[in-house]
């Protein structure tokens, strides 16, 4: 097979369709898959192997900026861009006989990000606190089975979901745009294509620059701190904000890479972050700080108090769109029907490209079985409660993909701590029940944003989603084994969480509620428990106002966005709905040069920022990890 030559330059879907479920994937069928996902080159050995290596070296990153800091890397952009550099490099060289096509490259990305994103984020998260709280690391043996098993689950757990979120809704998901409009920019051959390349470059240029400037002088030289980014927002953070404000996260802070976010995302969902975030940080926190309620300051003493709202709303609300959708399910439910019977709709070509609800059912079954046993066997798990937690799963899945879809930012410790409740309630005083039960949720609400993440940006570029799925699968093995591996080198005791080497924010939030909730839901006390019940109503009011009033539907925010910003930083919303009002006004006062340039310029800032930060990281502390790695 061989790329239609002009394939990379076509604009991409980013609007979407219109019509019924049916006319939206025909549309789809006929103007974006076919001359594409049907004639190019896309799962190959070297796609699969290359992004194997990449997400392998990406997974070693994150896992050890996550004990450092409690964040992650996405991955799928860098890994991209690094791919696509190495194979023209390996290409020009003569090593390799033919350039990879933009859906290899697709499929690249998507194993690349399964293995450097989808398998680490709860070591550093569940699996640390379990340690802090029994004082002793878990057998290797049974770390690399639960973190599998806990993979092949959120993976597959993202294929009924698929079509709803993407092919119908057409969510929006701005970090698959993102990585779309990079590959496109990164293969295109001419006219706009190019000048969306340059644009996307140059932004990508700029942001590496800004980035170093903001964080990698000191690396130079320490005498050069003075004249860091950084070091200005901190010294403006401290005169004119003051500690109080700061201590609520009330602070600016530079990360434009939020703005092109911001950009991408849309109006609607960063104005409702923006709201979040005010009535958040910047009303309900000083009201329970002049009460006395909260003592401390900080977000990481704060948050323990704001996210029950928070997750609540998001909950509420996402649930009820989701229930509303109810002849999207039935429809669902007869497909399932019909596979099972051994049939399959002749009339519905997109269902012959999909992720069969076989895979589905296979892999939901074989992973509950295995982690029924293995959390028997190593937590002490009754079997039921291993059910229950996968039921939950599914249910909080859907909320966590949706967040994803409308806000690019999937809330993992959110949706976890709303499994920990929930246990806390069924099974008080299990505290090792309550944390990996919640671990089952967190992985799985991980992994099926992540693989529909990927997936959207397979969609703009009319890949084959089934063999999409193939790749994001095989990324899975190589992860578990380098993050499982690599987190026993790094973390040998208890005691190295929690030290200055490794603070483990993550993990010490979790081990909190854990704790918090080991005697039952009562020890919540009045703010948390009111805060449930009022979020979880504003939720399902901002629900249902669109369908009441779709007229005005474009005013009601948005319950996942305004949600969400009671979870993260006050600067967090301000950095989004920045870059989403200077998408708007772009797009109305400069509409053509809007619509060719503002997704490639908010891709290649995206793109160039996280470069250069996984290149801080390695600058900074790769030498200790190899020293450590290598046992020196």
């Amino acid at each position: 097979m061989t790329p239609a030559p002009a394939a990379a330059a076509e604009p991409l879907p980013i609007e979407g369709f219109r019509g019924t479920p049916e006319e939206i994937e025909r549309q789809w069928l006929e103007q974006v898959y076919r001359g594409r996902g049907d004639r190019m080159r896309q799962l190959t050995w070297r796609a699969v192997l290359m992004g194997s290596v990449l997400g392998g070296l990406l997974a070693l990153t994150n896992l050890y900026i996550g004990l450092k800091a409690g964040w992650g890397f996405g991955v799928a952009i860098t890994a991209c861009i690094l791919s696509y550099a190495i194979w023209t490099a390996l290409h020009r060289l003569g090593l390799a006989r033919t350039p990879m096509t933009i859906l290899e490259n697709n499929c690249m990305q998507s194993t690349a990000s399964s293995a450097g994103y989808s398998t680490g984020g709860t070591l550093v998260s569940a699996f640390a606190a379990w340690m802090l709280i029994n004082g002793a690391a878990m057998p290797l043996g049974e770390m690399l089975a639960w973190v599998f098993l806990l993979a092949v689950l959120g993976v597959t757990m993202a294929i009924p979901m698929k079509r709803q979120m993407i092919n119908v809704e057409q969510l929006r998901f701005p970090s698959g745009i993102a990585a779309a409009e990079t590959l496109r920019a990164l293969h295109a051959t001419g006219g706009a294509g190019l000048r969306s390349a340059r644009a996307l470059g140059w932004a990508g240029l700029i942001a590496l620059v800004t980035k170093f400037w903001a964080e990698g002088l000191t690396l130079v030289s320490g005498a050069l701190a003075p004249l860091m980014i950084g070091t200005w927002i901190a010294a403006f953070n401290q005169r004119v904000l003051g500690p109080a404000w700061t201590g609520r996260t009330v602070m600016l802070s530079w990360e434009p890479m939020f703005i092109a976010a911001g950009a991408i995302t849309g109006l609607r969902v960063c104005a409702s972050m923006l709201l979040g975030s005010i009535t958040c940080w910047m009303v309900f926190v000083p009201w329970l700080q002049h009460r006395g309620v909260i003592q401390g300051s900080g977000y990481g003493a704060l948050v323990q108090w704001t996210l029950w709202g928070g997750v609540a709303c998001m909950v509420s609300g996402s649930l009820l769109a989701f229930a509303l959708q109810w002849r999207t399910a039935l429809r669902a439910v007869t497909d399932v029907t019909a596979m099972l019977r051994g049939r399959r709709r002749d009339d519905d070509p997109v269902a012959a490209l999909e992720a069969p609800a076989a895979w589905f059912l296979a892999g939901q079954l074989g992973a509950f079985l295995g982690l029924a046993w293995l959390g028997h066997r190593a937590f002490a798990m009754p079997y039921w409660q291993t059910a229950l937690a996968v039921v939950l799963s599914f249910a909080l899945a859907l909320v966590a993909c949706r967040v994803t879809g409308e806000t690019d930012t999937t809330p993992v410790g959110a949706m976890g701590k709303i499994t920990q409740l929930t246990f806390g309630a069924v099974s008080p005083g299990h505290v090792n029940v309550n944390l990996m039960s919640a671990n089952v949720t967190a992985a799985a609400a991980a992994g099926s944003a992540d693989l529909l993440t990927d997936l959207k940006s397979g969609y703009l570029l009319g890949a084959h989603p089934r063999k999409q799925f193939l790749a994001q699968f095989a990324g899975i093995f190589v992860g578990t084994l380098v993050s499982v591996l690599a987190f026993r080198l790094l973390v040998p005791t208890a005691a190295m969480l929690g030290s200055d080497q490794f603070p483990a924010p993550a993990a010490q939030t979790w081990r909190a509620v854990a704790l918090a909730l080991s005697h039952g839901i009562g020890d919540l006390g009045a703010v948390k428990i009111w805060s449930i019940a009022v979020g979880g109503a504003v939720g399902v009011i901002l629900t249902l106002l669109p369908r009441l009033f779709p007229a005005r539907q474009h005013l009601v925010p948005s319950a996942a966005g305004l949600g969400l910003a009671w979870t993260f930083h006050w600067y967090y919303g301000v950095l989004f709905f920045t870059g989403a009002l200077l998408g708007w006004w772009l797009q109305r006062r400069h509409p053509a040069w809007a619509a060719e340039y503002t997704f490639p310029v908010a891709s290649g800032w995206i793109a160039g920022e996280s470069l250069m930060g996984v290149a801080l990281v390695m600058a900074e502390h790769g030498p200790a990890l190899l020293r450590t790695l290598l046992g020196r």
